[in-house]
Parts: C-alpha cells; sequence; structure tokens
C-alpha cells in the first residue's frame, strides 16, 4: 500500500508538471519612454553578435477573457487529457484502487477518475480566485538564484496576485481547491474510502500543484527556462548561418 501510495503521488507530481495546471502567464518587457536610434552603424554591427539583454519584465493584469481562456486550457487542453491517460496508466499497473480491476473497463475508471480530480481542482481554484479578486495564474521568479526560485514556485502555490500592480497575496483557492478535487473523487472511489482518504489525496495533490509550479518555472515557462535557452540557442544558430552562409 504505501508503494501504491508513492507511485500515486509521483504520477501527479510528474503529470501535472507535464499538463501544467497553472499555464505560465505573461510578464511583458515593460516599454522605454524613449528608443533613441543607434550612435552609428558601426557600433549597430558590432553589437550584433552579443547575447540580448534580459528583458525588464512588468505585470501586466490579465483580462476576463483571458483568464477564462486560460481556465480552458488547464481543464480542456490536450495535456490535461494526457495527464489523465499517464496517471490512469500507472494506477493501473499498480491496480490502485483494486476494486477497479485491471481490466480495460477499469483503466477507463482510473483515467475519468484523475481527469475528475483536476478538473475540480482547476474551477475551484479558478472561482475561488474570482471571487477575491485574484489573478491566480503562476509567474516565473525574476530573481537567479536556484534555491530563492524552488522556494518562488513552491510558496506560489499557495499565493495569486491583487491589484493593478500584482502584488502577491495569500491564495484561499490555492489551499481549498487541491482538497477539493481530491474530496470530490471519494464520489466515484470504493465505499471503504473516507475523509481520511480523501484528505490524504488532497496533500498529494496539493504536493503536485508544488511539481507544476517546477516544471514552469525551470523547464517549460519564462525567460530562464530550459526551453527558453534552447530557443534562443536556436535562434542564435540561424542568424549566425544567414550572416555566414
Amino acid at each position: 500500500m504505501k508503494r501504491n501510495r508513492a507511485l500515486y503521488l509521483a504520477t501527479l507530481v510528474v503529470g501535472l508538471a507535464m499538463s501544467s495546471q497553472y499555464v505560465t502567464a505573461q510578464l511583458v518587457p515593460a516599454a522605454p519612454a524613449t528608443q533613441p536610434p543607434p550612435a552609428d552603424n558601426t557600433a549597430s554591427r558590432s553589437s550584433a553578435n552579443l547575447p540580448d539583454p534580459p528583458p525588464i519584465l512588468a505585470y501586466t493584469r490579465p483580462t476576463e477573457k483571458e483568464k477564462l481562456q486560460l481556465l480552458a486550457l488547464n481543464a480542456f487542453g490536450p495535456l490535461a487529457f494526457a495527464e489523465a491517460g499517464l496517471a490512469g496508466g500507472i494506477q493501473q499497473e499498480t491496480k490502485s484502487p483494486p476494486e477497479w480491476g485491471s481490466a480495460w473497463d477499469g483503466y477507463g475508471k482510473r483515467v475519468g477518475s484523475s481527469f475528475g480530480v483536476e478538473f475540480v481542482t482547476t474551477t475551484t481554484r479558478y472561482g475561488i480566485a474570482e471571487i477575491f479578486r485574484e489573478d491566480d495564474a503562476y509567474y516565473p521568479s525574476r530573481r537567479s538564484g536556484f534555491f530563492l526560485r524552488v522556494g518562488h514556485a513552491v510558496i506560489s502555490t499557495l499565493t495569486g496576485r491583487r491589484g493593478a500592480e500584482g502584488s502577491t497575496t495569500f491564495s484561499l483557492g490555492g489551499l481549498i481547491s487541491p482538497y477539493a478535487g481530491s474530496m470530490t473523487a471519494l464520489a466515484w472511489y470504493p465505499h471503504r474510502y473516507g475523509l481520511k482518504d480523501g484528505f490524504r489525496m488532497g496533500n498529494y495533490n496539493l504536493a503536485s500543484q508544488a511539481g507544476g509550479n517546477l516544471w514552469l518555472e525551470f523547464i517549460y515557462g519564462g525567460p530562464h527556462t530550459l526551453f527558453s535557452h534552447l530557443r534562443h540557442l536556436k535562434s542564435q544558430g540561424e542568424a549566425a548561418a544567414t550572416q555566414n552562409p
């Protein structure tokens, strides 16, 4: 049983990281007041091979339409279904819960259960954020230290942004939504599962939200992620190939 629990937790962390429950919101570069032309063409050419300076990031509060688009993507996007399929596959392998068996209908129940838990988690967080007029999207850290960025990702699990300036505030939805999703699963789980099990699964679900934020912070999302660096290297290579055919 302990082994199954560990695999279930690992599945949620990896799967939610893949689906990125909080698709990274945009931190747009702040536009400078003026953009003077370069002093001369020689200086412009000599700086062509230098790396681009990091953008100055400024918070831009999303519109209600953008929030709904983000909600729809998180709840019904292709990666949400991929995460449910992955979680269902590992739960099928470990026969968790065993009452659902190991046939295809059991796999379907596990996939549907994983999708339902994440759907309730996502919509609950969105609904509570709307009540308190919060922005619950994930924003990458502006710091460069590894542990500072890890701390930012973990803390962001329970924080949101409020006001036009995007000031950080405690997110009630971030705390409640993982347990709402897991408690809802008791409606279709075998009868031997009770509130204690729902709370335990809620702890796993909360940890998986932090895992998703870490994915967005370091792998895919902001300007200092692995994918961003790979795209930058690719663009530099293409520029060099264009200049030196």
